[in-house]
């Protein structure tokens, strides 16, 4: 099991950079942050930009993958936003990964003064933008007409550091993402589901094991396998706190473990958050009983 933690992008720049150096000395697999122009009760705090936040992130780390959770296709194009993860790419010596979703509602989806769409306009949106930005990656796409994008001979170069292209998630839960991910990504990523208002451990599980089962079958039917697609989670959004305690951080990863992820992703705490305010030294704790048990 890999281990990682999302980042705010709000604390001055001295303590991201404490921040991010520890984690990459700690032994944290990767190191992720949210892609919003503001969110949630932070709407009226500091909030950096995620791409320069990254650049900066991986200039000043070493070791540790760096990612989007996830790119917000409210507020980016497919060429702009494949351009920058090329060049983060160079930037971190080929440490980039970039999560794709539909994206939500709110401040976010109207803030450049378009209209709200709906479920089904997302995901449309979504599925476009990812082979779009599949191809341009990859360097076979440079002109492209859809209902959402146009590409009119977009360049690409240098090309990414890591081949055939920077690795891709793809951020889903129903039907529809899931084949999405089987198809295209190089990563599932989920929270569960987050339409179900039972928010206990058991109910959880279950709808994992659901999306698991979905996936799987979405391999089949194009002929992947199923093993060569990892599966990220994004803890932090039932009942359950994994970062209260080692023993509650053991029992997270053995019962995910168990349900086939390979990867799990938590909130790194913070004393300013409601929800994610565990004590600070939860996460060197953590990270030690990883190493150990990391072969």
């Amino acid at each position: 099991m890999r281990v990682g933690f999302v980042l705010m992008p709000s604390d001055p720049w001295p303590t991201t950079v404490a921040t991010a150096r520890h984690l990459d000395e700690a032994g944290a697999d990767h190191l992720w942050v949210y892609d919003h122009l503001s969110w949630r009760h932070y709407r009226d705090l500091p909030w950096h930009a995620t791409y320069p936040w990254l650049t900066g992130v991986a200039a000043v780390t070493e070791r540790i993958r760096l990612g989007t959770m996830v790119s917000n296709l409210n507020v980016r194009h497919p060429v702009t936003l494949a351009k920058d993860a090329m060049t983060i790419d160079h930037i971190s010596d080929g440490r980039l990964m970039i999560g794709l979703g539909a994206a939500g509602l709110g401040f976010d989806a109207t803030v450049l003064g378009q209209a709200e769409l709906s479920p089904g306009q997302r995901m449309d949106r979504l599925v476009e933008a990812t082979g779009v930005i599949d191809g341009l990656l990859r360097g076979s796409l440079t002109d492209h007409t859809g209902d959402w994008y146009t590409v009119d001979d977009a360049r690409m170069l240098p090309g990414c550091v890591q081949r055939p292209r920077l690795p891709l998630g793809v951020a889903a839960s129903g039907p529809r993402g899931l084949r999405l991910a089987a198809e295209v990504a190089d990563a599932w990523i989920t929270i569960g589901d987050p339409t179900d208002p039972d928010r206990s451990v058991a109910a959880a599980d279950r709808a994992l094991a659901r999306q698991r089962e979905t996936l799987d079958q979405a391999c089949a039917d194009v002929g992947r396998d199923p093993t060569t697609i990892d599966r990220i989670l994004l803890t932090g959004h039932t009942d359950e706190r994994p970062l209260a305690s080692v023993d509650a951080f053991d029992d997270c990863v053995g019962r995910h473990a168990d349900l086939g992820f390979t990867d799990l992703v938590f909130h790194h705490p913070r004393d300013d958050d409601p929800v994610w305010n565990e004590p600070p030294e939860i996460v060197d704790a953590v990270l030690a009983r990883h190493a150990a048990s990391t072969p």
